[in-house]
């Protein structure tokens, strides 16, 4: 479960990113952010994954508070958790393959066992055979679903994604939030943040939404 208690997050010159904000999103929920650009969806989901902490208050994963913990715990409880950020984060000096392998060697993954997953995670995402391919290669909606498949071959228990249909057309943004549905229903806790309501509406899920820091309706 992923608590937020009274959390407020502020940044060098006064301003306030998210600001006194209580909820939480119980194990295997699918839950969507919308909000406007700059209403703290981004900042929200750093939070939850430990790369920011907080100003005040606390983030809680499984009743763990991450603003506590040391630097060194942390990477243990982001082998738990999915990331796909807004701005993809692609090496375009290693192919599909390495991409995608990249977390497990992060964690000293076993080589053949590791092989199997990436390429599982490939096909998942509809990038079979092209494990091969430099990056740059991929069209747009490609290279999103390369940071699907990276995102998930450790098999985490949470995925956070940030603005991962932005700047697709509406039929491949429905692929890649149908790629998150089936994830979904084998139990991962999905957060996915979007600024385009409409994309949302057809998945009939909870929607939280920011303005300026705070939740509004």
């Amino acid at each position: 479960m992923i608590q937020f208690q009274q959390v407020s997050k502020s940044y060098p010159g006064g301003f306030d990113a998210i600001r006194n904000l209580s909820f939480e999103v119980p194990d295997g929920e699918l839950v969507f952010l919308a909000g406007h650009s700059g209403a703290g969806k981004s900042t929200l989901l750093k939070l939850m994954a430990g790369i920011e902490k907080p100003s005040s208050g606390a983030v809680l994963l499984n009743g763990q508070n991450l603003a506590r913990m040391s630097r060194a715990s942390l990477p243990f409880v982001r082998r738990h958790i999915g990331l796909i950020f807004q701005d993809h984060k692609i090496l375009y000096d290693r192919n599909v393959f390495d991409n995608v392998r990249l977390p497990l060697d992060i964690i000293g993954f076993d080589h053949a066992e590791g092989r199997r997953r990436v390429l599982a995670a490939l096909d998942k995402v509809g990038l079979a055979g092209k494990e091969k391919l430099n990056p740059i290669s991929l069209s747009g909606g490609e290279q999103q679903r390369l940071c699907i498949a990276r995102a998930v071959v450790h098999r985490p228990s949470i995925l956070l994604a940030d603005e991962p249909t932005a700047n697709l057309d509406s039929d491949y943004a429905h692929d890649i939030l149908e790629l998150f549905k089936s994830f979904h229903q084998v139990g991962v806790t999905i957060l996915i943040s979007a600024h385009d309501e409409s994309l949302m509406a057809d998945y009939g899920r909870r929607i939280l939404r920011l303005k300026h820091g705070q939740f509004c309706a």
